[in-house]
């Protein structure tokens, strides 16, 4: 069995002010070429198939031919809703669209939908679990005892699905993995708080294969099977050095897995640059790389020149933005130094070194409870705010 797994699509996202949409179609296109040549039997999309809850008719319209596309070159689909994703729209039309080799599971219920895929060794069976939150869960378990985190409200859940151990079993989710205490790497885009949101990946197990969603750096969590995919293309500054790609991934017998990692191929890069001015427009810098890319570009420039965006745009018509890095600058850094630390440290933790020098005694796991459910009502309401 061998199936291709991608992480966040994000269709219709737009970035600083430039649609990605047409550099996304071109993209899912090499990714459906590069598919076929492997000849995988399915594609696992680990959820934020839109960048939106409520997506432009553009995107949808996007990843209508997408699906289109895959189902008429014989490709399964298995797919689920990300945070970014409203689960009912994603869900909609899952019984007519199953019939196609297209599986989305419809609004969460308290059961996980599982798909039978056959190969020479048998069944392999996927899980398509959507991103829950703890708020989700509560009430589709009453009898269970449920405390506000993450990693207890998956745990019901999964003990709840008839899940045989000895067979070959994939699971595909969204949410925010962590191994042993230990977080992986997030982007500039990605919102966390304090951990509130992380899940534990021991609840994962009983998995040969875990395809998450949710991170953009590629990744694994703990085991090496327990991977994120990462986005489907460089949607913020800080993902500008890594580079995406899809992980081909292929079962054996049960206990055989292995994988690689496919390159996704945008049209166009998204680049930070940095130095003076004079030698960023010069044609040798030019012909070391493509001036369409999306570039944040960092002058050096003791005294940079009034004219210097409109010369650089002149050169860089995907120029996302210009920030300046000099003696000025890093005085003024040095300056805010402190507050910018205070930014940078975890909210829940921040507020905890507060409350224990202001009342001289650390907070109780009482107070710790509430807190983690006031921050994880934070970070709802944020993401709402970037839904929209």
């Amino acid at each position: 069995m061998r199936f291709l797994h991608v992480g966040d699509l994000h269709l219709g996202k737009v970035v600083h002010g430039f649609s990605m949409l047409d550099d996304q179609r071109v993209t899912l296109a090499r990714l459906l070429d590069d598919a076929e040549e492997a000849g995988v039997d399915a594609l696992v999309l680990a959820g934020d198939l839109y960048d939106r809850s409520q997506p432009s008719a553009e995107a949808v319209a996007l990843l209508d031919w997408f699906l289109t596309e895959a189902s008429e070159r014989g490709f399964e689909v298995l797919a689920i809703p990300g945070n970014h994703d409203s689960a009912e729209r994603v869900g909609y039309a899952s019984t007519l669209l199953e019939r196609q080799g297209v599986h989305v599971p419809p609004a969460f219920d308290g059961s996980l939908i599982s798909v039978p895929l056959e190969d020479e060794f048998g069944e392999v069976r996927f899980w398509l679990m959507p991103f829950l939150r703890p708020s989700g869960v509560r009430p589709l378990f009453e009898d269970e005892e449920l405390g506000g985190d993450y990693t207890s409200a998956l745990r019901v859940v999964l003990e709840a699905q008839e899940i045989d151990p000895a067979a070959r079993n994939v699971l595909v989710a969204h949410q925010f993995a962590i191994s042993g205490g230990v977080e992986p790497e997030r982007s500039d885009s990605e919102i966390a708080i304090g951990g509130v949101d992380g899940v534990d990946v021991a609840i994962f197990a009983d998995f040969d294969y875990v395809a998450l969603g949710h991170l953009h750096h590629p990744q694994k969590v703990g085991r090496d099977v327990v991977r994120y995919a990462g986005s489907l293309m460089k949607y913020s500054f800080s993902e500008a050095r890594g580079e995406k790609s899809a992980v081909l991934v292929e079962l054996g017998e049960k206990g055989e897995v292995s994988w690689s990692l496919v390159p996704l191929r945008p049209p166009h890069d998204l680049r930070e640059v940095k130095g003076p001015l004079v030698e960023l427009i010069s044609p040798e810098t030019l012909a070391k790389a493509d001036p369409e890319d999306y570039l944040h570009v960092i002058l050096t420039d003791e005294e940079p020149p009034v004219d210097a965006l409109a010369r650089l745009r002149a050169v860089f018509p995907r120029l996302m933005a210009m920030d300046v890095e000099n003696s000025l600058t890093r005085h003024q850094a040095d300056l805010s130094e402190i507050e910018l630390c205070a930014e940078e440290d975890d909210p829940l933790e921040l507020f905890e070194r507060f409350f224990e020098e202001q009342n001289a005694r650390p907070v109780s796991r009482e107070q710790r409870a509430i807190l983690e459910e006031v921050f994880e009502k934070c970070l709802v309401a944020e993401e709402g705010r970037d839904a929209r």
